[in-house]
């Protein structure tokens, strides 16, 4: 029996030695956010952190991680989906379909992280997932507003976010539930 330190917990699983992150993440775990799009690595959909760095899960073999490493699922970004990111992504319709969307907040969670102010190169550049339905304008205006509403957070301000697309002004607490 191996270890893997997922989310915060160690959890135990048995599995073959090239059996890649992504498979014990979705069927011996249950965490099924992660999803399997490619299998090569290309797509995205299956990103996961790995001590905050974005890495394809897919191609991953669960048996080269240590229980020393931290490895964070979309579900345990936020366990009520009240990170920044997947806020924006919400009040901007970023998603249709939603298959890669995980994937895509994963990989966006760690350029903010990086770059607290990206510019559209910088989110270019390390958005490299695939999107089967083409929302890349959404995405990147969502991690623009993500980011806007991470400064403002830092400085005491209430976040409010705003649609780059023309919409309404919504508050945090109506997405979240959250009553202040």
């Amino acid at each position: 029996m191996s270890k893997l330190n997922v989310n915060g917990k160690l959890l135990d699983y048995v599995a073959d030695d090239g059996t890649p992150l992504l498979w014990v993440l979705r069927e011996q775990l249950g965490l099924t956010g992660t999803k399997y799009g490619c299998g090569i690595a290309q797509c995205g959909a299956c990103t996961v952190h790995i001590d905050g760095v974005p890495v394809r899960s897919c191609v991953m073999p669960a048996s080269a991680m240590k229980p020393t490493q931290k490895i964070t699922t979309i579900e345990g970004l936020s366990a009520t989906g009240s990170h920044p990111i997947q806020k924006a992504w919400l009040a901007l319709d970023v998603p249709q379909c939603g298959f890669c969307q995980s994937g895509m907040i994963m990989a966006a969670t760690a350029l903010v992280k990086d770059k607290p102010n990206p510019t559209d190169k910088d989110i270019d550049e390390a958005m490299t997932n695939i999107c089967r339905c083409g929302t890349y304008n959404r995405v990147r205006s969502a991690i623009h507003t993500a980011a806007r509403e991470m400064a403002a957070a830092k400085t005491g301000a209430k976040p409010k976010l705003v649609s780059e697309l023309g919409k309404s002004v919504l508050n945090i607490e109506h997405i979240s539930g959250d009553q202040a």
